[in-house]
């Protein structure tokens, strides 16, 4: 049996390693590599990045940090990681600084796949032209309604419709392109009795049996 100041003492380690391992963030204190062809510009209210496809930028909090370890590589830290708030908001924001680097340099592009008899997209011009934001493309869907889905095309996004059943998006920023995407998507989600409906990527469902009376 230990004795009880030796297991004080082993609790209070344990207690204190404990609480030391979640002051950090595992995704926040990674460096974020910057390819030579990009520029970023921090400032105290936000960090613009500027690439081959463009520029954008992305809000700081007052209490983070920008350090230039080395060429090529950046590290964001804040200045108590013990505070939930700013422990969150290190790898979120993290993760938006490196979201733009890729989107200013690569873009994002996310494939969309209808799943049904008779289904199929195509795209034309959009009637309305460029008004409301347009890019005045839109996408024309029959997804199993007696009227075909009419779909405009925000400036902002590239679409493609290499086959019927594919539609590929394309966007640098990847939170409006996964939004775009969850609109398309929202007309048909895919049911789990016949497996049929518009499918994000490589999004799978479990197809359930169908109970007979």
């Amino acid at each position: 049996m230990i004795p009880r100041s030796q297991l004080c003492r082993h609790l209070r380690y344990f207690s204190s390693t404990a609480r030391n391992h979640g002051n950090t963030s595992n995704i926040g204190k990674q460096p974020i590599k910057i390819p030579s062809s990009v520029t970023v510009e921090p400032t105290r209210t936000h960090i613009s990045v500027t690439g081959p496809l463009g520029s954008t930028s992305v809000p700081l909090e007052p209490y983070m940090d920008i350090a230039f370890l080395e060429p090529g590589t950046m590290a964001l830290s804040v200045q108590d990681a013990a505070e939930k708030k700013q422990r969150s908001m290190w790898g979120l924001t993290r993760t938006l600084i490196n979201n733009a680097i890729v989107g200013m340099t690569e873009g994002f592009s996310v494939p969309l796949y209808l799943v049904g008899v008779g289904y199929r997209a195509a795209l034309e011009e959009d009637p309305r032209g460029t008004d409301d934001g347009g890019s005045g493309r839109r996408l024309n869907m029959k997804v199993g309604f007696s009227h075909s889905v009419l779909m405009p095309i925000p400036a902002h996004i590239k679409a493609e419709v290499p086959t019927p059943t594919k539609i590929v998006l394309s966007c640098t920023d990847k939170h409006k392109l996964g939004l775009f995407a969850a609109a398309v998507r929202k007309w048909r989600p895919p049911e789990p009795y016949k497996g049929k409906g518009i499918f994000i990527g490589n999004e799978q469902i479990r197809i359930k049996a169908i109970k007979k009376k």
